[in-house]
């Protein structure tokens, strides 16, 4: 019986891997009045992702801060969303996200620029897997509609294999012809 119970034990191991790393946004103190006075709990705000384009954010009441985080991780595995990556690093377009009052600006960047964003902006960039993006917060510094206004905006991500497939047409087609005239040139200055 011990055996069995041992292998059922190994078995949910398995199920929950460590493939998604998480980021503990924020963390409050919430209370609740009662007859008898206040009752205080926490609130918890993580962000959870596999770092190859899938983020998800979730939130946690609980009278304990670990059993709070915890709460918020669950939800927020069950939130993920899928994002398409440029070259793994960065978005294929600028794009706008808003929720509430929480605006945000979002724009690729070549490659060494870095994680240029805010604090909530940033944990959902780290968890996504993105190396090079410039972003603005504009309207509001609650991290919660931060992070509600930056994955509206992640939603909005196309690829261009997807729009061409939209559209019936072939992805060169829809991609800006690159110039390959200065490659030719300093070609022919060497020899």
């Amino acid at each position: 019986m011990a055996e069995r119970d041992n292998r059922r034990g190994k078995g949910r191991d398995r199920d929950e891997t460590p493939e998604f790393a998480d980021r503990l946004v924020a963390i409050n103190r919430v209370s609740k009045t009662v007859k008898g006075g206040k009752r205080f709990g926490f609130a918890a705000l993580v962000v959870v992702g596999d770092q190859k384009g899938r983020v998800g954010f979730g939130k946690g009441k609980a009278k304990e801060v670990p059993e709070a985080i915890r709460k918020a991780t669950e939800q927020a595995k069950r939130q993920m969303i899928r994002v398409q990556l440029k070259e793994g690093r960065t978005l294929h377009h600028d794009m706008n996200g808003r929720h509430g009052a929480g605006k945000v600006i979002m724009r690729s960047a070549p490659e060494g620029t870095g994680i240029i964003a805010g604090g909530p902006m940033r944990a959902v960039f780290e968890m996504l897997g993105i190396k090079d993006v410039v972003s603005k917060s504009i309207g509001t510094q609650n991290p919660y509609n931060m992070i509600r206004a930056t994955i509206d905006g992640l939603k909005k991500e196309q690829s261009p294999r997807a729009v061409a497939q939209r559209r019936g047409k072939k992805v060169a087609d829809i991609l800006p012809k690159r110039e390959e005239a200065p490659v030719a040139a300093s070609e022919t200055a060497e020899a």
